[in-house]
């Protein structure tokens, strides 16, 4: 995963004939990061990919998967992009996205007992919809704590910092679209480098 998504991310930057310091730059993650994703060599957090793909002016989707000439694009099961695991057995996998520059994502997540994401705010205008489908989940958005059942589900504003943790015994499990209007604009917070 890591080689193919180095191999598309070196290809849309050459494609636009930037040099690394320019990607580095307009990302706002440092050089020696870009080339290790280029070079297979990292193992990125999805914050620094979304800043990158949001640089290049692509989804997220984009980097993660090879272009297709099909207007129908089938994920079977299994073959999603795993972009976060967690200590307790949890992952976080992108099975479906839309084209920039109004990117809609489609996750399938799992947490572990104990397992806790914290995400970065996304560009300005992001939307997050989550459903949980088994256990319990908690998401911390701002400063407002929402325990969700199976069956739950919550509408929140991506653009500012959140997370999602297991606080049960059990594994849990929740879907979750975002939507990320704008990638490519230049409109990304900044953020440190990883």
């Amino acid at each position: 995963m890591a080689l193919a998504i180095g191999a598309r991310v070196k290809q849309e930057r050459q494609s636009r004939g930037w040099t690394l310091d320019q990607l580095a730059q307009s990302a706002g993650v440092s050089r020696r990061m870009v080339v290790n994703v280029e070079q297979g060599a990292a193992n990125p957090s999805v914050g620094t990919l979304l800043r990158i793909s949001d640089a290049l002016g692509v989804g997220l989707p984009a980097l993660v998967e090879p272009p297709r000439p099909k207007p129908v694009k089938v994920t079977r099961s299994g073959e999603g992009a795993a972009l976060w695991s967690g200590e307790s057995g949890g992952r976080g996998v992108l099975v479906a996205g839309t084209e920039s520059p109004d990117v809609v994502e489609l996750w399938d997540w799992t947490l572990g007992p104990g397992d806790h994401h914290v995400s970065e705010a996304h560009t300005s205008g992001t939307k997050e919809l989550l459903q949980v489908q088994q256990g319990t989940v908690t998401v911390e958005v701002a400063a407002q704590s929402l325990t969700l059942d199976a069956g739950d589900a919550v509408t929140f504003p991506g653009d500012v910092a959140h997370s999602y943790a297991n606080p049960g015994t059990e594994r849990a499990r929740f879907s979750l679209a975002v939507f990320e209007p704008g990638v490519g604009t230049g409109h990304r917070p900044e953020a440190s480098n990883d």
